[in-house]
């Protein structure tokens, strides 16, 4: 299975995330995003197929959001974007893309939803200690 991870290694929600795709076996093409930001037309691809709108993508928190002015409903997705290409991290993360779809994976258990469930057959369990999947591979959450 093709999956793709915009990563970024500071992240705990990320490294959770990369580390379940490893779990199930997949060794992923991992894009660290703050280096080699995806162009526009690929952002704005993962955002429609997703789900989200380009507002729900954007970062907030530890970003320039504010002092940008993101926060103005006047502004459109496009100028949005433009902001999201320019200053990678308001880029929310991680995003996934896999055959079975594309998700913000927020929280780190979301990458369940797009990866196949008969991939994992042990347990595992995030940084914080949180358990996500049961001895036998079962999602707990």
């Amino acid at each position: 299975m093709n999956v793709t991870i915009y990563h970024n290694p500071a992240c705990g929600t990320s490294r959770n995330t990369l580390d379940l795709i490893r779990h199930a076996g997949i060794e992923p093409t991992v894009i660290e995003y703050l280096k080699t930001p995806p162009s526009k037309p690929e952002l704005a691809k993962m955002i429609a197929d997703s789900g989200l709108s380009v507002r729900e993508a954007i970062r907030e928190k530890g970003t320039p959001y504010e002092d940008l002015g993101l926060a103005d409903p006047a502004l459109s997705d496009d100028q949005l974007l433009d902001a999201m290409i320019a200053t990678p991290i308001l880029i929310n993360r991680p995003l996934v893309v896999t055959e079975m779809g594309t998700r913000l994976c927020r929280p780190s258990e979301v990458v369940l939803d797009i990866l196949p469930a008969d991939a994992f057959t042990a347990a595992f369990v995030k940084e914080d200690g949180e358990a996500v999947l049961d001895a036998e591979g079962k999602r707990l959450v």
